[in-house]
């Protein structure tokens, strides 16, 4: 456990074919299902305090508490994914850990010295940063907000892999504005 952010929630990986990576992840580790959006809703997203567009697509299972995420960017926009892919990197791009209590965590990491490298929002109450700071090569650090919808879908996924049984392994997300928080 991190004395600066508590437990790490989530491992990200940066991917060049989602689908194949859902598969493998499914088929040959036995994790999943994965909830799979082929183009995410990200709103106010900037990269290095400037505006971008970049179109992604998401899965997402749960090995026991810990939450695998597959990212693969469609597009050339500047992202914090387009640079660890055009360094070489493969493996993890990012740790996540999670709160609900994200101004004030958010505040308090800027003071300690972290640098917002990306920022964005999935719906509401889905705000999420990383910061510039690598802490392996290419991997960085995300706070991701997880009050409202977005923490109703994360626990939704965790629940569906508790006694997953390989059946129906990509599965759709939900679409956010029908999730209550």
């Amino acid at each position: 456990m991190s004395r600066f952010f508590g437990e790490i929630r989530q491992v990200a990986y940066v991917v060049p074919d989602i689908e194949a990576a859902m598969r493998y992840w499914a088929e040959v580790l036995g994790i999943g299902p994965w909830f799979y959006a082929e183009r995410v809703p990200v709103e106010k997203f900037h990269y290095k305090g400037q505006p971008s567009s970049p179109v992604t697509s998401v899965a997402l299972a749960n090995s026991g508490p810990l939450q695998i995420e597959l990212i693969q960017q469609r597009n050339d926009a500047p992202t914090m994914y387009r640079d660890f892919l055009a360094a070489g990197h493969s493996g993890a791009q990012h740790v996540a850990y999670w709160t609900q209590s994200f101004d004030a965590d958010l505040e308090r990491l800027l003071a300690q010295g972290f640098t917002v490298g990306m920022q964005g929002e999935v719906g509401s109450n889905g705000r999420y940063v990383y910061f510039e700071t690598e802490y392996h090569p290419g991997t960085v650090i995300e706070l991701s907000e997880v009050a409202g919808p977005k923490g109703t879908l994360f626990r939704m996924i965790r629940e569906a892999a508790q006694d997953w049984d390989g059946k129906d392994p990509i599965r759709p997300f939900p679409d956010l504005k029908t999730l209550k928080g």
